[in-house]
C-alpha cells in the first residue's frame, strides 16, 4: 500500500504535466490521438525518474525506460484514437486515461518493469 501511494502522489504531478501538455498540444494540432502521445510521454519520462528513485527504489535503464513508456504509450496512443473516433470530449479522454494508467501503470511497474 506504501508503494501505491507514493506512485499515486507522483502521478498527480504526472497527470498536472500529461493535462497541461495534452491542452496546449490540442489546441495547437486539433488531435487528441497526438496531443495525448506527446503530453504523455513528456509526463512519463518524468514519472519514471521519480518512481524508479522514490517509489521503487531502483536503478533507472534504458531497458526499463522503454518497457515503461512502450506499454504506456501505446496505451495512450490507443485511447486517443477511440477518442478521436467516439468524439469524446477531451477531458472525458483526460480522466478515462488517468484513471486507467494509475491502476495498470502501477501493476506493469511493480511486475515487470522494477521487479528485481
Amino acid at each position: 500500500m506504501k508503494q501505491f501511494s507514493a506512485y499515486a502522489l507522483v502521478g498527480l504531478a504526472n497527470t498536472a504535466i500529461h493535462w497541461s501538455s495534452f491542452f496546449i498540444l490540442l489546441w495547437m494540432t486539433g488531435h487528441q490521438s497526438i496531443a495525448n502521445l506527446v503530453g504523455f510521454l513528456l509526463a512519463a519520462t518524468f514519472s519514471f525518474y521519480v518512481n524508479c528513485h522514490w517509489t521503487f527504489g531502483s536503478t533507472p535503464t534504458g531497458k526499463r525506460y522503454l518497457l515503461m513508456v512502450s506499454f504506456l504509450g501505446i496505451l495512450s496512443f490507443v485511447m486517443g484514437i477511440i477518442a478521436d473516433n467516439l468524439k469524446l470530449l477531451p477531458i472525458i479522454t483526460l480522466i478515462a486515461f488517468s484513471a486507467i494508467s494509475l491502476m495498470v501503470g502501477f501493476l506493469f511497474s511493480k511486475w515487470v518493469v522494477f521487479k528485481d
